[in-house]
């Protein structure tokens, strides 16, 4: 066992239904020790004065003027598009079809995906992410390499290849019967092991012929425990290639219905596009929705609508969606997400509170994946996946939280001014112990 101290920042609950109110310790201990299965998981967590005479004898790290918080879950973002962001567009399909395809291409070569799955893994703790959803590309060579990459560094992490049978240029384009195959037998290899998931991953409608979306399906009925993702209703030219490709549907999102694609532990990125009937139906199948606002503010697809999500009633949390979305920082997710609901499709706005910003980014987006309880939390028997955060980090920032009045004011000042020099440290669980990621070393 080990513990940690510092002032500890924690969820009160594991769901929406609960009361997950954002609790502050300011002078907390965090003690964390393998359970049954020898996971290192979260023993217990509270004020430092009530636990300490407890565990006295545990070795303990103190990190003076920190905050431990929950690692942050990712549930949507590209590994291949490290080198995309930042591109130059008029819009989604443009940007797909001059920057995107163009260099998925070279993750046919094992050598070239296992360099970039390396710098993505470590710009993902660099950031204080702890769990990810993330797209590979069509070649079974680059999930390969995020995989191992992920295994080594002990990260939760979910991903698939993905299925692109038309529609798309030559060297990501796959073939219908050999990518399901592909995809199962990397199902095979990869799910469950460690802490690594797999996902059934048609790229969008658009892509996959309808053979292949029938074979998605079948696969995520045999499969019901991994996890399906893709993306609906991004943008509006999308949305209207979609009605040609299949005139007789309700809606986009109604086609992944048809082909057995919409359960728990699906996750559909953007859902900007929609109208009740639709979010109704992501309540009802259990489906999730990833939401990106960086990404979409940068391409220009959209707001997504959180004041119909949450009156219809579906779950969703945050993501970076790079290389569309232009940062990894989940402060800069949050913030966009922040901007996102000041200016989206109501007329007054919503203003998202800053635990809503910060449970939407951990403990939210963790339910949207069904992992609940598991990850996104520092509660007793949740892994311990957390980061340790400097709030003095830069002049303003120090500034600013040292006149916070609130934990509002105080995490607010954080999603606002927060960047990656803000996570000091990514503390990773794994078996029997803790792997530290100082952000020196990354």
């Amino acid at each position: 066992m080990k513990a940690y101290r510092a002032s500890i920042l924690y969820f009160s609950g594991f769901s929406d239904q609960e009361n997950h109110r954002a609790v502050l310790e300011s002078d907390g201990l965090l003690v964390v020790g393998p359970d049954a299965r020898g996971r290192q998981v979260v023993q217990a967590v509270g004020p430092f004065h009530q636990l300490a005479p407890r565990f006295a004898g545990v070795p303990t790290e103190h990190f003076p003027g920190r905050i431990i918080a929950p690692g942050f879950v990712d549930i949507h973002i590209h590994y291949p598009q490290i080198d995309v962001i930042g591109s130059p567009a008029e819009g989604l399909l443009p940007w797909l079809e001059n920057y995107t395809f163009p260099h998925e291409k070279r993750f046919s070569a094992p050598d070239y995906s296992a360099q970039a799955a390396t710098f993505f893994i470590a710009e993902l703790l660099r950031n204080g992410v702890t769990t990810a959803l993330a797209f590979a590309t069509s070649h079974p060579e680059s999930v390969n390499a995020l995989f191992a990459e992920a295994q080594k560094n002990h990260l939760r992490l979910i991903a698939g290849k993905v299925l692109m049978d038309q529609n798309s240029p030559d060297g990501v384009r796959d073939e219908t019967r050999q990518s399901l195959l592909d995809t199962e037998a990397l199902i095979q290899r990869w799910h469950g092991v460690d802490r690594l998931g797999y996902a059934i991953t048609p790229r969008f409608v658009p892509s996959c012929s309808a053979a292949q979306l029938r074979g998605a399906g079948e696969l995520a009925a045999r499969y019901p425990d991994v996890w399906v993702q893709s993306h609906v209703a991004e943008n509006r030219d999308e949305v209207a290639w979609v009605r040609e490709l299949y005139p007789e549907a309700r809606s986009y999102l109604s086609v992944y219905e048809q082909f057995g694609l919409m359960r728990p532990r699906a996750i559909y990125a953007h859902c900007i596009h929609f109208n009740d009937e639709d979010r109704a139906l992501m309540r009802s199948t259990g489906a999730a929705a990833a939401v990106s606002p960086t990404s979409n503010l940068f391409l220009g697809s959209g707001f997504f609508d959180y004041a119909g999500a949450d009156r219809v009633g579906f779950s969703y949390g945050l993501a970076s969606d790079v290389g569309g979305g232009t940062s990894f920082s989940p402060f800069h997710t949050m913030l966009a997400a922040y901007y996102v609901g000041r200016e989206g499709q109501t007329k007054s706005g919503v203003s998202l509170s800053p635990q809503h910003l910060w449970w939407q980014h951990t403990g939210g987006a963790a339910q949207a994946l069904g992992l609940g309880g598991v990850v996104g939390n520092l509660l007793p028997g949740c892994e311990a996946d957390f980061v340790v955060l400097n709030p003095q980090a830069t002049p303003l920032l120090a500034r600013k939280t040292a006149q916070a009045a609130s934990l509002d004011e105080l995490l607010f000042s954080m999603i606002v001014l927060g960047d990656d020099r803000l996570v000091e440290k990514t503390v990773i669980s794994q078996a029997g112990s803790a792997a530290g990621h100082p952000q020196s070393k990354l």
